[in-house]
C-alpha cells in the first residue's frame, strides 16, 4: 500500500531501531511507496513513510535497477569518499554531501538472514542515503 512521505524534520531526524518480523509488512509499503514515485525517487528509508525502523529499498543497478530491499542496513567499510549533490522526497532543495565510491553493506533479507555485499557507484550512493535516514541525519 502506498503511504503518505513524512515531511518533518523532527521526526526524520530521529534515529530508527531495529526492524524484526513484524514489520515485513512496512517493507511492502516502502517498495509500493517507492514505485508510486519512481519518476522521481531511486531510494527510500521507513522513516520517510513515519515509521522509524532501520528498513531501506532502493533500485539496484547492478540488478538492473530491481529494487531491493534491506533490513537493518549498516556500513561497515567505506572507500574513495566525493562530494555529490543529492535530493530528498521528504525534503525541499538539493545539499551538498561527502559519499564513498565503494561501501560494505552488513545487512538482513526478508527471511532475516545476514548477508554482507559490497556496493559501488550509483548503488553505493543511493545506500548511504538511505542509511543516514535510519541514522536520523537529514540530507
Amino acid at each position: 500500500m502506498q503511504r503518505p512521505i513524512m515531511t518533518s524534520p523532527a521526526f526524520l531526524s530521529q534515529k530508527s531501531s531495529a526492524a524484526t518480523q513484524r514489520d515485513i509488512p512496512t517493507a511492502v509499503d516502502l517498495a509500493d511507496t517507492l514505485a508510486a514515485h519512481s519518476d522521481r525517487c531511486v531510494g527510500m528509508a521507513a522513516n520517510m513513510i513515519g515509521v522509524s525502523k532501520r528498513i531501506i529499498v532502493f533500485k539496484d543497478e547492478t540488478q538492473n535497477d530491481r529494487t531491493a530491499t534491506m533490513f537493518n542496513p549498516t556500513i561497515r567499510e567505506k572507500f574513495g569518499q566525493y562530494e555529490a549533490e543529492e535530493e530528498c522526497l521528504s525534503l525541499t532543495g538539493s545539499r551538498t554531501v561527502m559519499r564513498f565510491r565503494r561501501i560494505s553493506v552488513e545487512y538482513q533479507d526478508e527471511k532475516f538472514r545476514t548477508h554482507t555485499q559490497t556496493y559501488t557507484g550509483w548503488t553505493a550512493q543511493i545506500i548511504q542515503h538511505e542509511v543516514d535516514h535510519c541514522d536520523g541525519i537529514l540530507v
